[in-house]
């Protein structure tokens, strides 16, 4: 694991230039505690900061090909590097360490760009090859690793952090108006786009070849997760036969590999699947709140720690702590998110590496996969319906008036579900609401009451002249799409992989551990185990199971059944507490802040936005996007300058 970061430049590259690098390779120090190393040319100077993971003594960086003609910077870790190492020595390829990243090297001689296509694991990187004067960058499948860019006329800036980046003095520190609308309607900024004007990421699942005489860059997508091929068989057996696969995979470390446990089923599922080939003890880590609260999970993650004979460790997370580190941790986040969670991400990172722990494993990525989200699956009931809609007009209208169930036999929710018509009202509003909108919008975002009051209340928020340059803009650009929609539940999966795994959970993991010099590890997110639940699922639909019911059924026999009925919850903080406690710390600095100054909030929206607002039903409120935007924007911009408390 590692920081990656260069300058390629067609007509050369100054001194200054590599004094840049040398600036951003310093920033990624975090990432990379254990050792540096830099590569520069006539054209390309590119570094990197190195964590030791695999071959801690042989594996330093850059690495070569055997007549160095070939050069390689890495951040990640390629799971299957045992497999792929015998196979290319049978073809002749001799190795100089045991570095799990040299095979990349030796795949490029084989296949070129295509040496991509045999990566099973998390990587972004940055290939020179010397006779062909060619630059290749990759990302991985799923987006585990980052790379962000920046171009300029014959000049392209790359690093593994935006922290980074904006450190070289290379990039100007500017906001996109449309980046920023997203952020409001999301909580946070969908890839591959970032915050600020002239900055993207290269995109999950994508390379970017830089040729310097002639001067061209082309990037291209290798994988498509909806491109898998139909799957026939058992679904269990299937799953099971992957998660087996992967789980053997991920533990392979020259260093201890511990795993981030909650109560829930994900992680639960993790560790079972590790601890049982794992060849030393497994630790187990996770977080609490005082006085034990409802939402603390401590006990069942330490009764399933306990059950796997697992040493377990946990931190009590003081409302205090939190709020004096929410300026730093809203900057090693790298992008504005508005997650109230982050904290304890950040936390059990922290604790693992103070127990000597540098690999941690986690369960992300269950949700997306499995339909752990209530929400997603109405989107695709939603979807299915207003395509029905489309095709039969009023036809359609029965499928919208059905008397649903209520939610819990509860006398509130019996009296809404009463006050609803039992379900009457609600679809006929539906109806209007899917008839109304776009006919090539898919019903994703629009139905999270977040996204629905941005939709109705942000404008008022903003300057003039800020709503007036969004007036061609919509939010739900990302999820509008050409009809006739192929396979709506795929898609839905790629949706929410794309946006709120991605660039909500991902890049929360992987930055919040790199800030503690810990790799994060997320099994589920293989790409062999994410192409068989797609195939699968192109040959049955289980949207309309109960959630995660082929990941439970495959997990039979290893995660008991305590465990499996459990809800999740994941690190879910004392949510109104905490905001509270930050609105009265920090909540002021909106009130002709950055923000106003800056012309994306008025001056009159920003006083209402300082006050903490919090309307019943949203999950993210405005006020906390932007109070989270405002701390950003201030330490991101200046990072010298550290929010104070008011």
């Amino acid at each position: 694991m590692c920081g990656i970061c260069g300058i390629i430049g067609r007509n050369g590259i100054s001194e200054q230039d590599r004094g840049q690098v040398r600036v951003m390779q310093d920033a990624l120090r975090h990432r990379g505690p254990d050792g540096e190393g830099v590569f520069s040319n006539t054209f390309l100077c590119m570094a990197m900061r190195r964590l030791s993971i695999i071959d801690v003594a042989g594996g330093r960086q850059p690495l070569y090909n055997e007549d160095r003609s070939l050069v390689l910077v890495a951040n990640g870790e390629i799971y299957n590097f045992v497999e792929l190492r015998s196979k290319l020595k049978d073809r002749g390829h001799r190795f100089q360490t045991r570095s799990d990243c040299e095979n990349i090297l030796h795949l490029y001689e084989e296949h070129g760009a295509d040496c991509v296509k045999h990566l099973r694991g998390m990587f972004a990187f940055a290939l020179w090859d010397n006779s062909r004067r060619r630059l290749l960058l990759a990302r991985d499948r799923m987006g585990e690793k980052p790379l962000y860019l920046w171009e300029s006329d014959g000049m392209i800036v790359f690093s593994s952090e935006l922290k980074a980046l904006l450190s070289s003095n290379a990039v100007a520190f500017e906001l996109d108006p449309e980046s920023i609308d997203l952020y409001f309607h999301y909580q946070y900024v969908p890839e591959p786009r970032t915050p600020l004007k002239g900055v993207r990421k290269l995109d999950a699942a994508c390379l970017l070849q830089i040729d310097i005489d002639p001067w061209n860059a082309v990037e291209k997508c290798y994988w498509r997760m909806e491109d898998a091929p139909p799957l026939e068989g058992d679904p269990a057996e299937c799953i099971r036969a992957e998660l087996d696969t992967v789980s053997e995979m991920v533990i392979r470390s020259d260093v201890p590999v511990g795993v981030a446990l909650s109560g829930g089923l994900d992680s639960s599922a993790i560790a079972a699947l590790a601890s049982r080939k794992y060849p030393g003890q497994m630790h187990a880590f996770s977080v609490g709140y005082p006085n034990r609260p409802r939402n603390d999970e401590r006990a069942d993650a330490k009764a399933f720690a306990d059950h796997l004979e697992m040493p377990f460790h946990d931190v009590e997370l003081a409302d205090s702590d939190m709020v004096a580190f929410f300026p730093e941790l809203v900057r090693w986040r790298d992008d504005p998110i508005a997650d109230i969670s982050g904290f304890g991400y950040y936390a059990v990172m922290k604790l693992a590496r103070e127990h000597g722990i540098p690999v941690l494993l986690q369960g992300q990525g269950g949700d997306e996969l499995f339909w752990g989200y209530q929400w997603v699956r109405q989107a695709v009931d939603e979807t299915f319906r207003k395509a029905a809609l489309l095709e039969g007009g009023w036809t359609s209208l029965p499928g919208y008036l059905r008397i649903k169930r209520p939610l819990s036999l509860g006398p509130r929710s019996l009296l809404n579900w009463a006050a609803d018509g039992f379900g009457m009202r609600s679809g006929w509003a539906c109806f209007q609401y899917h008839r109304s909108c776009p006919p090539d919008q898919l019903i994703f975002y629009d139905v999270v009451p977040d996204f629905r009051s941005t939709l109705s209340d942000m404008r008022e928020f903003y300057t003039p002249a800020l709503a007036e340059q969004l007036n061609d803009h919509s939010a739900a650009e990302l999820f509008t799409f050409g009809r006739p929609w192929p396979r709506i539940d795929v898609r839905m999966t790629r949706l929410i992989c794309d946006t709120y795994l991605r660039e909500n959970g991902i890049v929360q993991g992987d930055r919040l551990s790199m800030a503690s010099s810990v790799e994060l590890r997320l099994p589920l997110l293989d790409y062999r185990l994410v192409e068989t639940v797609i195939g699968l699922r192109k040959t049955r639909r289980d949207d309309r199971l109960p959630p995660k019911t082929w990941f439970k059924t495959a997990l039979e026999g290893i995660v008991p059944a305590w465990v499996m009925d459990r809800p999740k919850q994941g690190f879910a903080p004392p949510v109104h507490q905490w905001y509270k406690a930050l609105f009265e710390a920090y909540g002021g600095q909106l009130d002709g802040g950055y923000l106003v100054q800056n012309g994306i909030l008025s001056a009159a929206g920003a006083r209402q936005l300082s006050r903490g607002i919090c309307p019943p039903g949203t999950i993210t409120p405005l006020s906390f996007k932007a109070l989270v935007l405002e701390v950003w924007c201030r330490k991101m911009a200046n990072p010298k300058l550290s929010p104070p408390v008011d």
